[in-house]
């Protein structure tokens, strides 16, 4: 255990406490101040660690990886709390600033931040225990094999307790063994549990966490415009008017065609904005949704795609077939609609910059402020914020580096804001894809070839060919093209997969149907062949499949009769989790409702059974609201929809019920953020084509279901 022994070395002893860290250190707050916690009573005992005991008893835990609603702050400290077997109501949790040096991995994103600290954790809860235990057992003179531990005291065989405050002291002076022991995952008493998030208090009572409450004194603001067509370049422009008005500090320009109104507050900086007059120029046609249209049915029908995977003879297959299902899905770019528009604070000066704000990534914000600046990479902070939602689109910094930029160029601290049409219309959206697939079936319903051809927008690798039903048919064939456009693409919430998911299950039903199967077990059959005999290379675990698939089957009640409902089913496996949906439809007087989704997800052990169900919650109102009602359009370059008053959310009275089920099975965690998403959209058109005998092929249904008179 290699990652173990790097731990044990990187322990720290400390005469004020005790002290544990593997390379998880800080010493900032958000203001660049050094850390004082001052909910603890005894300030000797306050040092710089992952895991901090202070005499008084409190236990304090520091998180690297930005907080953005996931609950990562409180599984993180519930993990360290388990192994240390301390009261729940002894711990704290910190946010730390970012520090490459001693931080392992500061990034929240592709639902991996459990998977890669949940072993770390459990050591740091599970060594300081043992120190605790060690320096019980000198005092009582007995072996530290005999003692137990519970609620925050080290108890010895005749009932006496020891609190881990009373023997801080002594455990930091003891020298860290290398036979740590883990608690064995039965005895767990915390993990599992429904526990409320460690920020809820903060956030109830309006505390500033979020980077958009951040200030300091002194700062100004900024907002910039932007060109208003993808492809735009600025030609000319006259803020003479915009200076003149109260609060208006200065109006420059910066690089890559933006313009920044730089003011005393927002208010006063949207108003001059609207008075600033930009000419625009272009060097070429700019993108449509026509065009893209016509692009699509083009690449589509291309050879010169890439090829992703080939297992036999597709060709010949088709050609032998009984049967051959075809069919061709889109999904359109739509925004991430985090509900805390982008913003960063920034002040360079003298060589340095020190940067606050939400950010997915911190330390890549880091490495490219440092670049863009030409300041040392030591010379750049990056305070961590709260984030109120992200869905991937905080993975890119350009905001961060637009703040960077202004602070640079009027050498004084400042917030630069987006507004929600800046962020509507500025880019970075999930990229528009259009699949093709084809289905080959013998005389006995058994599929014999499958192919698929993606075509995306900047999606790069619109295909996952490595998953389901890879290695479950013979002769499999998948090609991908990327077309490169102007208009800026980036990871959204299960990214590729997101839309990948709906379409393949979409497609697979058809299959079964043309096959005269239950979609079910039409699916349960190609996984036991992945199971008994795969065909070349699979990245999921076919065991596991099957089981969210027969729970889910039993949860929902399939093929069970209700009066007007329609099931139906899809199943996906994502970020190293496996999620089985049923939804269920009724259909009347020309009307459409989802009525209730049932969603069973293997995720590994569930660290909070509260942030677990609100992620699953989460993810299919997210997956659902973007199937049914989610496009953006453009003409000329220029995204059509720029608010919520254009842009169509999923309603509060559009919910379904959804029933979330987990698979104990006490495999390590895995990922929960995005999993439940990609299977939403296809589970609920195939419930749909239950009631109206009618597929879906194109996001947003609503347009299909308007143009068929169903809404």
């Amino acid at each position: 255990m290699e990652n173990r022994r790097g731990f044990l070395k990187n322990i720290v002893k400390a005469s004020g406490g005790l002290v544990l860290g593997f390379s998880w250190l800080t010493n900032f707050d958000a203001q660049g101040n050094i850390v004082e916690n001052l909910t603890l009573e005894d300030k000797e005992h306050e040092f710089n660690a992952y895991l901090k005991i202070a005499s008084n008893g409190k236990v304090s835990i520091y998180s690297p990886n930005p907080e953005i609603g996931q609950g990562i702050k409180t599984a993180f400290a519930m993990i360290v709390a388990e192994e240390l077997d301390v009261d729940w109501n002894q711990v704290e949790v910190l946010q730390a600033n970012l520090d490459a040096k001693k931080y392992d991995r500061q990034v929240t994103g592709g639902s991996g931040a459990i998977k890669h600290s949940w072993e770390r954790l459990r050591i740091a809860g599970a060594t300081a225990k043992r120190l605790l235990m060690e320096a019980a057992a000198s005092k009582w003179n007995l072996n530290y094999n005999t003692l137990t531990c519970s609620e925050g005291f080290v108890i010895n065989p005749n009932g006496q307790k020891l609190s881990y405050g009373e023997l801080a002291i002594a455990a930091g002076k003891i020298s860290v063994p290398k036979d740590i022991k883990l608690k064995n995952k039965s005895y767990f008493k915390l993990i599992g549990k429904a526990i409320k998030s460690v920020d809820n208090q903060a956030v109830l009572k309006g505390k500033p966490l979020y980077g958009i409450d951040y200030k300091e004194p002194g700062m100004l603001h900024a907002q910039l415009i932007r060109p208003v067509g993808f492809g735009q370049k600025i030609e000319s422009f006259s803020a003479d008017k915009a200076k003149e008005m109260p609060g208006i500090v200065d109006v420059i320009k910066l690089s890559n065609n933006k313009i920044a109104v730089i003011g005393r507050s927002t208010w006063e900086i949207m108003q001059a904005r609207k008075t600033i007059e930009v000419n625009w120029t272009q060097d070429k046609d700019l993108e449509s949704t026509k065009m893209h249209d016509e692009l699509f049915k083009k690449l589509m029908n291309s050879e010169n795609a890439e090829l992703k995977r080939k297992d036999g003879d597709v060709k010949e297959a088709f050609s032998k077939a009984h049967k051959i299902v075809e069919a061709e899905y889109q999904c359109p770019f739509v925004p991430h609609n985090s509900m805390e528009p982008m913003n960063f604070f920034a002040d360079v000066k003298d060589g340095s910059a020190r940067l606050v704000g939400p950010t997915q990534v911190p330390g890549s914000c880091q490495s490219q402020i440092s670049k863009l600046l030409n300041i040392p990479l030591e010379k750049v902070t990056v305070d961590i914020t709260k984030i109120g939602g992200a869905f991937g689109r905080r993975l890119n910094s350009d905001f961060a580096l637009e703040a960077a930029e202004v602070s640079n160029l009027i050498k004084k601290p400042v917030k630069l804001t987006w507004t929600r049409e800046d962020d509507m219309t500025g880019g970075i959206y999930r990229p528009a894809v259009r699949y093709k697939f084809k289905a080959a079936l013998d005389i006995n319903g058994n599929m014999t070839a499958y192919y698929l051809k993606g075509v995306g927008m900047n999606a790069g690798n619109a295909c996952r060919q490595d998953n389901f039903p890879a290695g479950a048919v013979d002769n499999y064939l998948v090609e991908n093209y990327d077309y490169k456009s102007d208009i800026s693409t980036g990871p959204w919430r299960a990214p590729i997969t997101n839309f990948l998911a709906s379409a393949e299950q979409s497609f697979l039903d058809e299959v079964a149907k043309a096959a005269n199967q239950d979609p079910i077990a039409f699916r349960l059959k190609l996984l036991k062949k992945s199971k008994d005999n795969p065909v070349g290379k699979i990245t999921y675990e076919p065991d596991r499949f099957i089981k969210v698939i027969e729970t889910v089957a039993e949860k929902a009640e399939w093929n069970k009769k209700k009066r007007n409902i329609h099931q139906g089913f899809s199943v996906y496996f994502s970020h190293n989790s496996y999620v089985a949906q049923i939804a269920e439809v009724k259909a009347r007087k020309g009307k459409i409702n989802l009525e209730k989704i049932t969603a069973v997800t293997d995720c590994g052990i569930v660290i909070n059974e509260s942030s677990a169900k609100n992620q699953i919650f989460g993810a299919i109102l997210d997956g659902y609201g973007t199937a049914m009602f989610g496009a953006l359009n453009f003409e000329n370059g220029v995204p059509q929809e720029s608010n919520f008053n254009t842009y169509k959310l999923i309603r509060f009275n559009e919910r379904p019920e959804i029933e979330a089920h987990f698979i104990n099975n006490g495999i390590d965690p895995t990922g929960l953020g995005e999993p439940a998403l990609p299977p939403t959209g296809g589970a609920v058109a195939n419930a749909i084509f239950g009631a109206i005998e009618k597929r879906l092929y194109s996001q947003p249904y609503i347009k299909e279901l308007e143009n068929m008179g169903l809404t």
